[in-house]
């Protein structure tokens, strides 16, 4: 796939869910639905929707539950398995066909957690950065659990003042500790810091930690999504992991086909945590070697 920035990005809105959802999106054909992570938005896919959509795909990227323009209801939920809904309505809206998936971070999380509950719907998997099964990793590997301190830290009540001091500087933080050595474009930080202003998004983002990670949050009614949220895999996934990502360490990716009862590829590229940005030209030839296969 070569790039082609010269396709403009489209903007639109549906109901799933019981949510507003607005998203961006590019090309027409069989639907790709792209989902961002945190701090991050759509746009996080910029280098990929535009070769997609060459390639003779509709490609969706949703602004996430919490992120402005999409609703952030106040009282959430907000743990994995409520994204999980999230993706499964909306492919019920926009696709009456089974769709192909692509998750960064917590993207990831809702993609696997739509495949295992729907795997009918799902033709592929392609996620970045957070392999299945995480959640073994904050119990069992001790560089991993120092690695996710700020999920920890945003357990606190005091987090959302900490991550607004001094214009959001903590997001830059991240972003640097988690790609060292990607040089992001300013105006790629001031969008983001822009939707962290928003009424009700700080506090959206930072509870999907809250949510997920403390069981006194977790909703009753999704604890049927919940329970099987580690299940094995059963659509074809291409994951693909920066050798260099300060987020999620590579160690954690080993032993991932045990997770997967299809055609499963781990690819690991020379970047961090946003190697989708970092390593585009890579990254676009193994996703359109994967949609040919």
């Amino acid at each position: 796939m070569k790039m082609q920035p010269d396709i403009d990005f489209r903007m639109g809105t549906v109901q799933a869910n019981g949510l507003n959802f607005s998203f961006i999106e590019m090309g027409q054909g069989p639907l790709i639905l792209a989902l961002h992570g945190f701090p991050d938005l759509p746009h996080t896919f910029h280098h990929q929707m535009p070769c997609l959509a060459a390639a003779g795909y509709r490609v969706v990227a949703p602004y996430m539950r919490g992120y402005f323009p999409t609703d952030a209801p106040s009282d959430g939920p907000y743990e994995s398995s409520a994204l999980v809904q999230d993706v499964l309505a909306l492919i019920d809206v926009l696709s009456p066909k089974p769709v192909i998936l692509i998750g960064h971070d917590w993207g990831a999380s809702a993609a696997y957690g739509a495949s295992i509950m729907a795997p009918r719907k799902v033709l592929k998997l392609i996620t970045i950065a957070v392999p299945p099964g995480l959640s073994k990793s904050f119990i069992t590997n001790p560089d991993q659990q120092r690695r996710s301190w700020y999920m920890f830290f945003f357990q606190m009540p005091f987090a959302e003042t900490a991550v607004a001091h001094n214009d959001y500087a903590f997001l830059e933080k991240l972003w640097q500790d988690w790609s060292p050595g990607w040089r992001y474009p300013a105006e790629e930080m001031t969008a983001l810091k822009a939707t962290f202003q928003k009424t009700g998004v700080l506090r959206a983002a930072l509870n999907y930690y809250r949510h997920s990670l403390n069981p006194a949050n977790h909703r009753p009614e999704l604890a049927h999504i919940r329970k099987h949220m580690n299940d094995p895999i059963g659509v074809p996934t291409l994951y693909i992991h920066g050798a260099k990502d300060g987020c999620i360490g590579i160690e954690t990716t080993q032993g991932l086909e045990k997770a997967f009862t299809k055609k499963f590829e781990r690819k690991i590229l020379d970047g961090g945590h946003f190697v989708h940005r970092e390593k585009p030209e890579e990254v676009n030839s193994l996703i359109d070697a994967f949609l040919k296969d």
